[in-house]
């Protein structure tokens, strides 16, 4: 097992994520917790999955008015999980005001506050042309990764192609984690910017998120375990 590796439980109820969990001895691995499944089931969620010591990040990507993210980020500082985010888009206000829910709700467990930069389903074209963002990803990263860095956030979610450079700017303290993640052999799906655990960490990823790699594998377990190998063999 590798505490880097965040196996993302992309699946409709619980029934359907706890039946693949038990079927492929995932038990204990850290996890990522996305809309569908939360939404779905609810906080017993996040208190089934820390029955079976889970580490966990819940991808909720919050995006709102300050005062709304900082009330939902009181609620959500009581599930103690162990990452939780918003949209960096959101602004720097809004990412102090989770950051102050974050801590006002919190019983002292140490939940890290993320900034989801760009998805890694967007390129530059969708950027550019339909967002109205005239400069390049990496620099439209960077730039949100320094906003979420002034206002309190312990790091963010970005491509691995942007990683090492806000390592660089932000510091080897501020988290990187890295959706988009595939084997060498694997299909990239919906996602633009991906690349291979070994190259993530190359890169300066702390933690990865992978989902269909391995939930759409033949073998989970052995996707898994060839995921951790290629993680542990750089550097």
């Amino acid at each position: 097992m590798s505490e880097s590796i965040y196996l993302a439980l992309d699946f409709p109820t619980w029934n359907e994520a706890s039946e693949f969990i038990e079927s492929h001895d995932f038990y204990g691995i850290p996890v990522k917790v996305g809309m569908e499944l939360y939404y779905r089931e609810g906080p017993q969620i996040i208190e089934k999955l820390k029955e079976n010591n889970h580490k966990i990040f819940l991808d909720l990507k919050l995006h709102d008015i300050p005062t709304t993210v900082m009330r939902a980020m009181k609620v959500l500082a009581n599930l103690e999980v162990d990452m939780v985010n918003v949209h960096a888009l959101g602004g720097s206000e809004m990412i102090a005001y989770a950051r102050e829910g974050l801590v006002s709700g919190s019983s002292g467990f140490d939940t890290k506050l993320l900034a989801v930069t760009v998805l890694t389903s967007m390129g530059e074209v969708a950027l550019n042309k339909e967002l109205g963002i005239q400069t390049d990803v990496t620099d439209t990263v960077v730039r949100l990764a320094n906003v979420a860095k002034q206002n309190d956030a312990d790091g963010v979610v970005c491509s691995v192609q942007e990683a090492s450079q806000i390592k660089a700017t932000c510091g080897s303290g501020f988290i990187t984690v890295t959706p988009g993640i595939r084997l060498y052999n694997s299909n990239v799906n919906d996602q633009v910017r991906v690349a291979t655990p070994k190259f993530a960490r190359n890169n300066g990823a702390d933690y990865l998120v992978m989902g269909r790699s391995i939930t759409n594998a033949t073998n989970p377990r052995e996707a898994y375990e060839q995921a951790i190998a290629e993680w542990e063999e750089s550097r």
